[in-house]
């Protein structure tokens, strides 16, 4: 019915119960069309409800709250998994890739899915390579001709010949970053640590990936030939992670190796598939339509959009279509590891397809359409919606001050934290007070990743992958790393005092958080060149990086990411012989920081003020 609304207008209402679905990132133009109205008498009532809006700007999901309550609708935006499955429920297309919802007598034993992690110069690669080679060894034909992101190889286990793939990754970035978009991937993870080395910072933050995958993991001890090699130490330091071999009383196995020897390689095949025997119900049904996900992809000069696909469930064919992504195609040919042609790929086989119209993202799934028509719909409907989902206003995906709300909702059972510290006993001494708060049995603190040093990408992309909380304690997200945090809505906590990070985590959980003032970043500068002055000290002959420099504006020192001076004057600004109040991005200047002197080239100057933010 029509019925005036705010401002004299006439729009359709409701009538409280009505539900209107609108997909993620749509505009007042969409949801006018939805609802049979004129989205300019929309942007009028959005206007009375203290919203300013344009008809074809992207709103997030808060502001349709506000107006369906106002106007009687019932707006449900919907995510990227429920618009996927709405996509292609339409063109009646299964989207299921596991053995839910499949009958018992269609499944099939599949191989397991390994991918290998830990710490740099620890030996993932040469371990890669000496499975490779026991593979050749064990008969098959040839050496891999190509690299195309994953392989099988086939190991004797029982008496029956036994595939395992491998994932070729760069290590656990890609694992978490293909995580994040929801694919899962990988079945079982191979840690491997150095029995001289021991466990080091990358071997616990490739575990912590792992766990956060909730992946069962097989530990490989490499390096057992070499000086000074220590198996039972590396046992010992992963029983603080809660890894603890078979031969302490736990549940996880460890072999060691030599990767450089290929030593005790098929006793790691043997581990690998025992431990997916004994954790793991690896079956698929292959008589459908192959599903699955895209690992890697690249534009090949003499053969067009390439992409190495792994086949999660169903058969591929030569021949099908296929949509990936915002591509799609249909399969001209199939190549295995080796370079050799297939005409068909079966669950946990990965093969590289070629005959697509553009290059997909790691991580994208793929699915067979019923004809090249259907896939190319699906392609263009898929590169709309991402389209329209990024001119949204980036959504936080949880922060402290919309806690409270998502307990009550029901979307959060468990805080996720991620600690990031300048020194280690710091963030110990975080992590300690932290997991001592008393926050009841509404939710779970849970601290998934802690470390030393800056805030890397890795470290947002976990956050991205387990929805959580970063806390910078005297170290910084910078450049590229902050933009992306941004960008995606994981929320960084800075902190420089320790109880006070204790208490705004305790408040928000309580639910007693108080106006707080934000810290707004002004400009950052790079020092190029340090004048000394016997008048001022030392001069930093910088270039104005981001923003704007002022004078008298209070200014961070990070050098490496890591804070080395907190709330230092910006005391003198200069550009060639002339004072001046403000440099602008691209510009160079001498800056003089009053007393403070310790600069080095490359050090980052970041100027801040402080504003008053009333939290909702």
């Amino acid at each position: 019915m029509q019925a005036p609304s705010l401002g004299g207008v006439t729009v359709p209402r409701g009538d409280g119960s009505t539900t209107i679905r609108v997909r993620r990132g749509s505009s007042l133009t969409d949801f006018a069309d939805k609802i049979n109205a004129n989205p300019a008498s929309l942007v009028t009532v959005l206007f009375h409800l203290g919203e300013m809006a344009t008809a074809t700007q992207s709103l997030d999901e808060d502001t349709f709250k506000v107006l369906g309550a106002e106007l009687g609708y019932d707006i449900q935006v919907v995510s990227p998994e429920e618009e996927e499955k709405e996509l292609f429920d339409s063109f009646n297309i299964d989207l299921e890739t596991g053995i839910e919802g499949e009958d018992d007598e269609d499944l099939q034993p599949r191989p397991p899915v390994v991918t290998v992690m830990g710490h740099v110069d620890h030996g993932k690669t040469r371990l890669l390579d000496a499975i490779r080679n026991e593979d050749v060894a064990g008969g098959e034909s040839g050496g891999i001709t190509q690299h195309i992101g994953a392989y099988q190889v086939h190991k004797v286990h029982e008496g029956v010949d036994r595939p395992i793939t491998f994932i070729d990754t760069p290590g656990h970035e890609a694992f978490t970053a293909m995580r994040a978009r929801g694919a899962k991937v990988t079945d079982i993870a191979i840690l491997v640590v150095a029995a001289d080395d021991g466990v080091m910072p990358q071997t616990i933050e490739a575990l912590n990936h792992a766990q956060a995958a909730d992946v069962p993991i097989v530990v490989a001890v490499n390096k057992i030939d070499v000086e000074g090699a220590n198996p039972s130490k590396v046992r010992q330091q992963l029983t603080e992670y809660n890894l603890v071999a078979e031969e302490y009383g736990g549940d996880t196995m460890f072999v060691d190796v030599s990767a450089k020897a290929g030593e005790n390689i098929d006793a790691l095949l043997e581990a690998v598939l025992l431990t997916a025997d004994a954790a793991l119900d690896l079956r698929a049904n292959a008589d459908r339509d192959a599903r699955g996900v895209a690992i890697e992809a690249n534009l090949d000069r003499g053969r067009g959009a390439t992409a190495t696909v792994l086949v999660q469930a169903g058969t591929l064919h030569v021949g099908d279509a296929i949509v990936t992504g915002s591509a799609y195609g249909r399969v001209r040919a199939m190549l295995d590891e080796h370079g050799d042609n297939l005409t068909e790929a079966g669950p946990s086989r990965p093969v590289q397809v070629l005959g697509l119209s553009s290059v997909p993202r790691a991580g994208d799934t793929f699915v067979v359409a019923p004809d090249d028509r259907t896939a190319r719909q699906i392609a263009e409907r898929r590169e709309a919606a991402d389209r329209q989902a990024a001119l949204a206003k980036a959504r936080k995906r949880i922060s402290l001050e919309d806690l409270n709300e998502a307990l009550a909702a029901g979307k959060v059972e468990t805080l996720n934290l991620i600690l990031k510290g300048d020194v280690s006993g710091s963030v110990e001494a975080l992590e300690d007070a932290l997991l001592q708060i008393d926050v009841g049995d509404d939710v779970d603190l849970r601290i998934i990743d802690r470390g030393v040093g800056a805030i890397t990408l890795n470290n947002i992309n976990l956050a991205m992958a387990s929805d959580a909380i970063i806390i910078g304690f005297n170290v910084r997200a910078e450049g590229q790393n902050a933009d992306v945090a941004e960008r995606e809505g994981v929320e960084i906590r800075y902190y420089s005092v320790i109880y006070q990070a204790i208490e705004e985590i305790e408040a928000a959980l309580k639910g007693m958080l108080k106006p707080e003032f934000e810290e707004v970043e002004l400009g950052s500068a790079e020092i190029r060149e340090i004048f000394r002055s016997s008048k001022f000290g030392n001069i930093a002959g910088s270039i104005v990086r981001s923003g704007e420099i002022r004078r008298g504006t209070k200014a961070r020192i990070t050098r490496n990411g890591v804070v080395v001076a907190e709330n230092v004057e910006i005391a003198g600004l200069r550009r060639f012989k002339d004072d001046v109040t403000e440099v602008r991005e691209g510009f160079e200047c001498g800056i003089n920081l009053g007393s403070f002197n310790d600069l080095q080239l490359g050090d980052l100057i970041s100027t801040y003020e402080m504003r008053e933010k009333p939290r909702d």
